[in-house]
């Protein structure tokens, strides 16, 4: 399933919802079916059932789901069964799902509302190497002992088609292209065996760098803080991780500039898997339902790399095959040290 976050211009949708997306370009609200559905069987307060089974929240379902994956399928199952009875909305008109072919109202956000924790890791060998010959020095022996990451801040995510902030404290913006996974379960010292089994899904994510500021927070040998905290970009939805069977997946990733291809990798070029990385995080610390782990950029997959720099009003678009496109406008730089233009 493609998960992801939406709102809707009426008056009984203008919140940011749960949605699923079939391969049809049918968008489903899973609350609005479960609403439906108890409804139909007769309950007078069917909306606070729905509310308990699937609330609005991506961030407040995956805490408190036992299992998450099978419950939004339960929707979709419910969903066919309406499609099959000639019934699509509630009785007050509030529609259950959208055509995306044809609707103009809908309007996508970062498919997890609120993340719990974002781990940034830095497992792509080519992407290093890279970034260690510009500083005319070897890859650290560590790098090849533990699977590193930072820690960012969660707030300044955004997601696709909106408008990529240029801070006023930098003059080198940088994309990231990396595959991100949404963890569905709780767990503390998780054995890489079982790793995956925590994972809810996997979405694309664009970690926006201040090139200039991160080379000096790093001479010091502490952040990145400021030169990445200012935004981040999810999106344009969450493939479900039983999508991919159980298997760590390597997909084709791409980054395209005004319609021009940058950057071209693959996400299982990574040298260290998915389940390594969850293990390491989660040692003698919770890694939690809703938090956000990256993989670190794909090789080729910025402009330190390949010596080119996006401008102000750039088009960027990170596609990796079977999750989509993410697409995000540069903004202009702001002037002076308020952050206003």
């Amino acid at each position: 399933m493609k998960i992801c976050n939406y709102s809707y211009r009426s008056p009984f949708l203008e919140e940011r919802r749960i949605g699923i997306i079939t391969e049809d370009n049918t968008l489903i609200d899973p609350n609005l079916c479960w609403q439906l559905d108890y409804l139909r069987e007769g309950f007078f307060n069917y909306r606070e059932r729905a509310f308990h089974k699937i609330p609005l929240s991506l961030h407040d379902f995956l805490r408190v789901s036992d299992d998450p994956i099978e419950e939004l399928t339960e929707a979709y199952a419910l969903f066919l069964f309406f499609q099959k009875v000639g019934i699509n909305e509630l009785p007050n008109g509030t529609p259950i799902s959208f055509d995306l072919n044809n609707e103009t109202n809908i309007q996508f956000h970062c498919p997890i509302d609120k993340i719990a924790t974002y781990r940034d890791f830095y497992a792509h060998e080519k992407h290093v190497a890279k970034g260690f010959e510009k500083r005319k020095e070897p890859i650290p022996p560590a790098w090849y002992e533990i699977p590193a990451y930072y820690k960012g801040a969660t707030a300044g995510f955004i997601g696709p088609d909106e408008e990529i902030l240029w801070p006023s404290y930098t003059e080198v913006l940088d994309y990231e292209l990396e595959l991100a996974v949404v963890m569905g379960k709780d767990g503390k010292n998780i054995r890489e065996r079982d790793a995956l089994d925590h994972i809810f899904g996997y979405t694309i994510l664009n970690d926006i760098s201040a090139r200039d500021i991160q080379k000096k927070e790093m001479a010091v040998r502490l952040g990145p803080a400021k030169g990445k905290d200012f935004c981040s970009v999810l999106g344009p939805v969450i493939v479900t991780a039983d999508e991919f069977e159980g298997k760590e997946p390597d997909l084709l990733m791409t980054a395209k500039i005004n319609g021009n291809e940058w950057s071209r990798g693959q996400s299982g070029d990574s040298h260290y898997s998915w389940g390594e990385m969850i293990a390491h995080a989660s040692r003698e610390e919770f890694v939690l339902a809703s938090d956000v782990l990256g993989s670190g950029t794909v090789g080729t997959g910025c402009g330190l790399e390949i010596d080119k720099w996006i401008q102000e009003g750039d088009q960027i678009e990170l596609t990796v095959e079977k999750i989509g496109t993410l697409k995000n406008k540069v903004g202009a730089k702001r002037r002076g040290n308020d952050g206003k233009l």
